[in-house]
């Protein structure tokens, strides 16, 4: 074979491999209408049973020389790309989306703007146990010059002995020491019958891990105008995250803050895994403020500090930690809260990290 028919085979390729190209890219136009339709329907994307019936329609129709296998490997990936295609439309519509909203969503708490470029820091105590506990810890927040504070009055626990809390009682406790200490309270709210109350006493709704999917407890949260901290699931996917978020968003409520808190891995070394590459993804994914919580993620006083300088330095805009006066006597997770004298030093560090980095 001389050069110039080599050539014009190669030519031919080409000439192919262009009408190909045209002809993935006209097939993909209709996969993405395809799938508006079926969101539309309300209908899975996926459909197992279309897809092996594509395959068996190719497979008959094949001639060669490509062996059956090849032909169903191409097609697979060209099918696996078309449904990728689809949940890249999906994400682009959801309100939570980057592309949906380019510029990062700044969520106002009482005053204080979270996810504006500066570190946010939330502490408290696990659960409210007592007026005097809350203000004791609440005076050294103060005086680091912070703004917010966490603390549980509804306590969603493993064991249904355990202490579940004091309920509205406790948010009592939170709202009159916030009030003296001009503080904004974060605390976590279980039923959605209890939305309204708690919006009395509180400036953040938290939906904690157990509740990520409780779906109900998200649309009720979206329907009123406070902010939203909103925790990752025990096993939730980062894609089942966002779509939780995305429930409080379609409600009309868009002052919602992420919260990666470690997922359930088979690692038993920490309480959970924290997931520190979530940091990134989402706030690339969506336009929402993404806080570290380091107590909960990894259950361990000595690798909290770690934890939050790594949570700060991959781009999360709030750290959270559960602080006590007296750790050992407390109601519940006495292992991973810090006393005060060990809260004063953790934020020494992480302020002097904070001041590296800037």
């Amino acid at each position: 074979m001389s050069n110039q028919e080599l050539e014009q085979l190669r030519n031919r390729v080409d000439e192919m491999n262009a009408q190909l190209l045209k002809l993935i890219n006209e097939r993909a136009e209709l996969v993405q209408e395809i799938g508006r339709v079926k969101e539309k329907q309300g209908v899975n994307r996926y459909d197992p049973v279309r897809e092996r019936s594509m395959l068996n329609n190719l497979l008959d129709k094949n001639d060669g020389p490509f062996e059956r296998s090849t032909v169903e490997h191409i097609f697979k990936e060209i099918f696996k790309a078309s449904l990728e295609l689809q949940e890249d439309d999906h994400r682009k519509a959801l309100l939570v989306s980057r592309k949906k909203k380019k510029e990062d969503t700044i969520v106002t708490v009482r005053g204080h703007q979270v996810g504006d470029g500066n570190v946010t820091f939330v502490f408290g105590p696990c659960a409210v146990e007592s007026y005097e506990q809350v203000a004791e810890v609440a005076k050294s927040i103060k005086g680091k010059g912070l703004k917010m504070i966490r603390g549980g009055a509804y306590k969603p626990r493993t064991s249904p002995y355990d202490f579940q809390g004091l309920g509205v009682e406790g948010l009592k406790i939170l709202k009159r020491v916030a009030d003296e200490f001009d503080l904004a309270v974060v605390s976590e709210i279980v039923n959605p019958a209890d939305i309204e109350t708690a919006c009395e006493y509180i400036d953040v709704i938290q939906i904690g891990a157990r509740n990520m999917q409780n779906f109900e407890l998200l649309k009720a949260a979206g329907s009123v105008k406070k902010p939203v901290l909103l925790k990752r699931g025990l096993a939730a996917t980062i894609d089942e995250f966002i779509n939780a978020a995305e429930y409080i968003l379609a409600q009309g409520n868009d002052q919602v803050i992420l919260c990666e808190r470690g997922i359930r891995t088979y690692e038993r070394a920490t309480r959970n895994t924290l997931d520190i590459t979530a940091v990134p993804i989402l706030k690339q994914e969506t336009h929402l403020p993404v806080f570290v919580d380091v107590t909960h993620s990894t259950g361990r006083r000595d690798l909290l500090l770690p934890a939050a300088k790594a949570g700060l330095a991959i781009g999360a805009d709030g750290i959270m930690a559960e602080v006590h006066p007296d750790p050992a006597v407390a109601l519940s997770d006495s292992a991973q809260q810090m006393n005060l004298q060990q809260f004063d030093e953790f934020y020494d560090e992480i302020i002097k990290s904070v001041a590296v980095k800037a």
